[in-house]
């Protein structure tokens, strides 16, 4: 499903969003010439034509599923990357993965995003996040994994869960392991739905509400610095395009 499936960033995104939308049915929306939803052309000075592309499923039970992927060969860019958004209304986590080579360096991001505050819900957490552990634990003790550089506003607003690393070759390879138990354990989250003990009374209007302020952080350029270096590569518009797609303010 990708045209980066040769590159190892490329395959564990491919066989990652191919499970998704296998698993769930999910529907491609595509441009009005059938390619992809949002084709993104370089507007760097060394590099001419498309570099990547916006691609958009829908289908129940998501909101919509939004991936990025950019491969730019004179600087070594070989970036993916699939948010899979539950409706504003779910206490079903968002699922994540980010999977990138830059030079010679390899990295990933993979997490479940929490729909509650999980300091003060402590059986939500329990129910949705603890079964994580094992899986957590044995990505975190692979060899060859170094720090990401995240800020600490970048890791309160997802959860302790989170994988984010940069990766030698080999352990990059093996994070596929871990990629496969969140996703599974996200599909049964989906299937099972949020007990109504771990809810523990919030509404469907403070989900939505919750949701949406979260979203506005998470991709929000002063958040996250990746936005000003994308910027540069395929311009402006793009990235508000993208960046619409992701907070889901039409939703």
């Amino acid at each position: 499903m990708s045209d980066s499936e040769g590159s190892l960033p490329g395959r564990l995104f491919s066989t990652t969003l191919q499970r998704l939308v296998d698993t769930l049915n999910l529907q491609e929306q595509l441009d009005d010439n059938g390619g992809p939803f949002l084709p993104l052309v370089s507007q760097l000075p060394m590099v001419q034509g498309e570099v990547g592309n916006v691609r958009l499923f829908t289908g129940n039970p998501l909101f919509r599923v939004v991936t990025c992927s950019l491969t730019v060969d004179p600087i070594q860019l070989d970036s993916h990357m699939l948010f899979a958004f539950t409706p504003g209304d779910s206490a079903v986590p968002h699922f994540t993965l980010d999977s990138v080579k830059a030079g010679e360096h390899f990295a990933f991001h993979l997490d479940l995003i929490p729909r509650l505050d999980l300091g003060a819900n402590l059986t939500y957490m329990d129910e949705v996040f603890a079964p994580l552990t094992p899986a957590h634990e044995a990505g975190s003790a692979i060899e060859g994994l170094s720090k990401a550089h995240l800020s600490p506003r970048q890791y309160a607003i997802m959860s302790p869960w989170m994988l984010a690393n940069r990766a030698s070759e080999q352990a990059f390879t093996a994070i596929e392991d871990a990629v496969q138990a969140y996703q599974q354990h996200w599909f049964g989250l989906l299937q099972n739905g949020i007990s109504d003990a771990a809810l523990d009374g919030v509404s469907a209007a403070q989900l939505e509400q919750r949701n949406l302020r979260n979203k506005r952080i998470i991709f929000d350029p002063e958040v996250d610095p990746v936005w000003e270096r994308i910027t540069a590569m395929i311009g402006a518009e793009a990235v508000a395009m993208q960046r619409a797609l992701l907070i889901g303010e039409d939703e």
